[in-house]
């Protein structure tokens, strides 16, 4: 099983690419998450020619099979128990997931209607950098949950 994060925005601050590389490369063997970074659209043809061209982008870039979750502020809340549940679930199945981040004006509503689910990390609205990071940071902890790791250390189990 393989996670991949496609996600707008080529160039991070280091705090973004060391966060995200920490985290993923805390994750097991068995769940290995790669990114894939765009380039954002050029926005002198209008913020919605942007959005949707992204969009395309990162539809065209997701690897053929895998299932989609789109993240949106205003998306599907879930904990971090559900997103153990469910990469319990993904693992049993062997898929592989895209997780899609857009850019700084969000994700197009065609990225939205295309995907399996479309969650929220946060109703805040998150940059996109940081959201990479987050994301990242609550794979491994689901995953460290699934091995009974002590990294975390909230209440329940799957």
């Amino acid at each position: 099983m393989k996670f991949f994060i496609v996600a707008v925005g080529h160039r991070m601050p280091g705090w973004v690419d060391a966060g995200f590389a920490d985290y993923a490369g805390r994750m097991p063997r068995e769940m290995r998450v790669e990114l894939v970074a765009l380039k954002p659209a050029h926005r002198g043809g209008g913020e919605r020619r942007a959005i949707d061209s992204e969009g395309e982008r990162i539809l065209a870039a997701v690897p053929e099979g895998c299932a989609i979750t789109a993240l949106d502020e205003r998306g599907t809340a879930i904990t971090t128990m559900d997103l153990a549940r469910r990469l319990a679930r993904w693992r049993q199945s062997g898929s592989n997931i895209a997780f899609l981040i857009g850019g700084a004006d969000g994700l197009s509503e065609n990225v939205k209607k295309c995907s399996d689910a479309v969650w929220s990390l946060s109703p805040l609205t998150l940059p996109h950098g940081l959201a990479r990071v987050l994301l990242a940071e609550q794979l491994y902890r689901a995953a460290s949950i699934l091995h009974n790791h002590p990294y975390h250390r909230g209440e329940g189990k799957p």
